[in-house]
Formats: C-alpha cells, sequence, structure tokens
C-alpha cells in the first residue's frame, strides 16, 4: 500500500515555521541555531512522509557542500601558515595613514574573498585590523565596517567567493571564467564604491593626520611557518588556475584539500576551522526546500509569471534584496530555484542573483553571515559596532552597488 503523500498545508507549515525561525535565528526558549533549525525542518520534511530518505539524499547538493569544505580546509592552511597576520602586518608598515589604511583594508579583504569564502576571511582578518587599530591608536569602527562590507561586496565576483555563489554554481553550470567575467567589474566598482561611502560617513575619524604604528611588543609578531606558507600558497595558485581553465570546481578544491591535508599540520587544528554548522545548515535547507518545491511550489504555475520570467535581472535583483535581509541570502537563494528552472533567460537570472544577494548582505548587521562574524568578533575584542551604526554605511552602499550591478548586467553584453 503507497504512503499517503502529505498535505500543502502540512508542507507549507513546516516550511514556514522554518524559515521562522530562520530569519530570527534562534526558537523562542530554546538554544538551537541556525543549523539546527535546518536540521529540524528536514527531520520534520523526512516524518511527515515529503520526502524519503533516498529523495532527500538526492536533494542535497553535494557539489556545493564539497566545494564549501575544500575551500575552507584550504583556507584553513593558510591561517595556520600565518598567511593573513602577515599580510596585514605588512600592509600596516608601509600603509598606515588613515584613509590609505581604509583602501587597503578594503582591498585585501575584497580580493581574498573573490577567491576563498569570504566568512572565513573575515574569521582570519578581524583580529587583526582590531590590533592594527590598537597600534595605531586609531578607532577601529570605520575599518572593521569597511572589512566587512569589502568581504560582501570582493565575494560577488567568483563562484568560490561565498556560500551562495557556490550554490548558485553549481545549480546553474555557469562556468567559473564566465562568471567572473560577468560580475567581477561590478565587485571593482562595489569595492570603489565602499571606500567611497565608508569615506564620507566616518571623514572626520579618518581626518586625523598618520601616525606611525606602534613597536610590535617582543613575542606579538605574527608566526609565520614558511614552509606550510609556501606550500599552501602553491596549492591556492594552482587551485585558482583549475577554476580558470574550466576543471570542475569542487573536484579541484576537494583535490587541493587533499594535498595540504597529507602534510605535517596536525588534522584537529584545520577541522577546528571548518565551519561544520554551516555544512549542516545547507544539507538541512536543500531537503526543507526540495519538499516545498516538490509538494507546493509545482501547484502555483510558476511558469505563468510572466514578469519575473520575462524581466529577470530587475526583479530578482530586488526580490533578492528584500529576501535575503529576511531570512539570509542562502536561505533566499534556495527560494528562487523553481523560478531559475522555467525563465527562458537562465544566466542572467542566475546572475542577477548572485549579485544581488551578496550586495544585499551589506544592508544590516544581520544581512550576511560575514558581518555577524566581523561584530561578534569585535565585540569580543572590545569594540562594539551597534545596528544603527551598521546601517549608516550599509543602506546607501546597498543601493549603489545594487544599482551598479542592475545596471552592468543589464546595459553591458557578452
Amino acid at each position: 500500500m503507497t504512503a499517503r503523500p502529505p498535505s500543502i498545508a502540512l508542507v507549507s507549515t513546516i516550511f514556514g515555521l522554518t524559515y521562522l525561525a530562520l530569519a530570527f535565528g534562534k526558537v523562542p526558549g530554546l538554544r538551537t541555531d541556525r543549523a539546527g533549525i535546518a536540521l529540524a525542518g528536514a527531520a520534520a520534511m523526512l516524518a511527515c512522509g515529503a520526502l524519503s530518505m533516498r529523495e532527500a539524499a538526492r536533494a542535497v547538493d553535494h557539489e556545493t557542500i564539497v566545494l564549501l569544505f575544500g575551500m575552507m580546509i584550504v583556507v584553513a592552511h593558510l591561517r595556520l601558515a600565518g598567511f593573513f597576520g602577515l599580510a596585514t602586518d605588512r600592509a600596516a608598515s608601509r600603509f598606515y595613514g588613515p584613509r590609505t589604511l581604509l583602501a587597503v583594508t578594503i582591498a585585501l579583504a575584497g580580493t581574498l574573498s573573490a577567491f576563498l569564502v569570504n566568512d572565513v576571511v573575515c574569521v582570519a582578518l578581524t583580529p587583526l585590523v582590531v590590533d592594527l587599530c590598537r597600534r595605531l591608536e586609531r578607532p577601529a569602527v570605520p575599518y572593521l565596517i569597511g572589512l566587512a562590507a569589502a568581504s560582501n561586496v570582493g565575494s560577488v565576483a567568483t563562484i568560490t567567493g561565498n556560500p551562495q555563489n557556490m550554490i548558485i554554481g553549481s545549480l546553474s553550470g555557469i562556468p567559473y571564467l564566465r562568471f567572473t567575467a560577468r560580475l567581477a567589474p561590478v565587485a571593482l566598482i562595489g569595492l570603489t564604491l565602499t571606500y567611497l561611502v565608508v569615506a564620507a560617513v566616518y571623514r572626520e575619524a579618518l581626518g586625523e593626520s598618520p601616525r606611525a604604528p606602534r613597536a610590535v611588543e617582543p613575542g606579538t609578531s605574527p608566526r609565520v611557518d614558511r614552509r606550510l606558507l609556501i606550500k599552501s600558497g602553491t596549492v591556492v595558485l594552482a587551485t585558482v588556475a583549475l577554476f580558470f581553465a574550466g576543471a570542475p570546481v569542487p573536484l579541484a578544491a576537494l583535490g587541493s584539500a587533499a594535498v595540504l591535508m597529507l602534510g605535517r599540520v596536525h588534522p584537529e587544528q584545520v577541522y577546528r576551522s571548518v565551519d561544520w554548522p554551516l555544512l549542516v545548515m545547507f544539507a538541512g535547507l536543500f531537503v526543507v526546500v526540495h519538499a516545498f518545491e516538490a509538494h507546493v511550489v509545482h501547484t502555483w504555475g510558476v511558469e505563468r509569471w510572466r514578469p519575473l520570467i520575462e524581466s529577470p535581472v530587475v526583479l530578482t535583483s530586488g526580490l533578492s534584496v528584500l529576501l535575503s535581509n529576511l531570512v539570509s541570502n542562502v536561505p533566499a537563494v534556495l527560494l528562487f530555484k523553481p523560478l531559475m528552472d522555467v525563465t527562458p533567460y537562465k544566466e542572467p537570472a542566475w546572475l542577477a542573483l548572485a549579485m544581488s544577494s551578496t550586495l544585499a548582505g551589506n544592508l544590516t548587521v544581520l544581512g550576511s553571515v560575514a558581518n555577524l562574524i566581523v561584530v561578534e568578533n569585535a565585540r569580543r575584542a572590545g569594540t562594539e559596532i551597534g545596528f544603527f551604526e551598521f546601517l549608516k554605511v550599509g543602506v546607501p552602499l546597498t543601493i549603489a552597488t545594487t544599482l551598479v550591478g542592475v545596471a552592468w548586467l543589464s546595459l553591458v553584453l557578452y
């Protein structure tokens, strides 16, 4: 006897409660996080019969999980080698003027986030920027907000820049080189706008005369493992070359991670740098969204939504900015998959979604995980960045960069 499929109302309720909890980031009275929420939502979909265990396993986009995991391993080795500390220290010794240092911070964060996962870049750079500002006796807030904003903007450029781009790269099948060719100019213009907006908002704090950094106390200079730095740096360059050469992106990332793990670094040190909750959240969301799509979305007749289908760049961008700030950008991206399946303009639609969902992360502190990483790590180090303080940069920057992105994708032909 075949099991009776669950009702649309039941699947919709599970989906709605899961996304509502994701929007708040917690469940009242419980200590669970977004990973636990996504896991509970996936379990509920399985329990009600919306998906079988085999269907749930097929719903998880394994390429995205593998790519994200591989890049986390690669970045962990760079961090253990002392790359981020060395890069920050060298920048401080040469560019310590207030505005020059802001430009270098934005350029460094944006460039690294273009090829490495922006969340991990923020984990590595935030404490270094706080320490650098103390040595220079400068207020840290402008530089930290610049770091968070630049990591979001810079990550627009490539498939490996952030988690939502990884999902889009896997689902869309757009080659790495073509993705970069279309969106790297948006990232470059966006980083320029990031500097201009932060410099304008904090013009008084950045108008002070330059101060040379205080001497680094003995024993506090960045520790560099030169052998590991050379090895991990070589592997990163080879990995990026493979990406641009057209190699399967998840396989290249996993292969690079495997090469680095065959070394003398203690594995536990590397595993501590892997964001396991993020991987769990991804797996759970894939299951929840697939069940919702299979039992609910297919009844909506999305193929008849002509405005969204025929004008994907403008409308997709506007909707994704809104949704990304309601439920975070990764869940928002997954919600758009049914529309992407029916639009005849798939590549522009996917690229617009990648661009806008990422740039939307700069609107508020809650807009992206990268923002939360910077704010929380700064708070632990004694620097508070308030919600409204972030808005002073976030609102004008999100509007300006999104408009630039929409204009670029709409008007520039390739």
